[in-house]
């Protein structure tokens, strides 16, 4: 798998044809994600949409290189705003749809919102523009199986350096400044349609997450499912994907 130099070291990614009918999707993962972790949505999404799709892993994650120290409470800013325009860049990608699953999610708004580059469009699945009490416990019960259960061994199989991969994520999320954590500044200067997808038993994040982005920004379409977690793309992955596709075609 090839790699990119931008500023924090290596970024590993995968470029996926898919018969370039629009822009080009570029997939931003969860928190604890990574390519690897994607399975084979990627080539689902291709494949669906006729659009290449560009998928990679952040710093600290898969084989990228690894974190140089604790997150900041403003790290996704960082990747949003210095890290993703490097590498798009470096990349050769203009006009790129941006698909991002929470932590990434949020990324994508931050970029689309606060970067000034132009973006066709964001599909976001189970997105977060602020903190709520649900994340944090949640987050914590997540520290407490990474300490006495199986969640370090199955997440070693997708990360080089599994423990900064966790502790990075776990630990800023935790931390008391966190807690007035924000991202709706942005909402209102989204100049691209936006795609909010959520399942109602979502462990990280309430339908306050989505409403609030229908309420700030100005184009914004909405997909609640039942039956579906934090990972909307697993639980209901044909849902999921007919939403993506339509959505794709509409922002080109």
């Amino acid at each position: 798998m090839p790699f990119a130099s931008v500023t924090g070291g290596r970024i590993e990614y995968e470029r996926i044809p898919g018969g370039d009918r629009g822009p080009m999707i570029v997939m931003l993962h969860e928190g604890l994600g990574s390519i690897s972790m994607w399975r084979d949505f990627p080539r689902q999404v291709a494949a669906a949409t006729g659009q290449d799709v560009l998928v990679y892993s952040r710093h600290g994650y898969g084989r990228s290189a690894p974190l140089r120290g604790p997150r900041a409470v403003r790290f996704m800013h960082d990747e949003a705003l210095v890290v993703l325009p490097e590498l798009l860049d470096a990349l050769g990608v203009r006009r790129p749809l941006l698909l991002g699953h929470s932590d990434g999610g949020s990324i994508a708004i931050i970029h689309a919102g606060g970067s000034g580059r132009e973006v066709a469009g964001l599909a976001l699945l189970a997105p977060h523009v602020m903190v709520e009490d649900l994340s944090v416990s949640s987050i914590a019960a997540a520290g407490a199986a990474y300490d006495t259960g199986d969640l370090r061994s199955r997440l070693a199989r997708h990360h080089e350096d599994v423990d900064g991969a966790f502790r990075g994520w776990n630990d800023v999320w935790l931390s008391p400044a966190f807690r007035g954590w924000t991202i709706e500044e942005y909402l209102p200067a989204l100049a691209c349609p936006v795609l909010a997808i959520q399942g109602e038993d979502d462990e990280y994040g309430t339908m306050d997450q989505i409403d609030r982005i229908a309420r700030l920004a100005p184009d914004v379409e909405l997909v609640k499912l039942g039956g579906a977690g934090h990972s909307p793309h697993r639980d209901r992955p044909q849902e999921v994907l007919e939403a993506i596709t339509r959505f794709a075609a509409r922002a080109r």
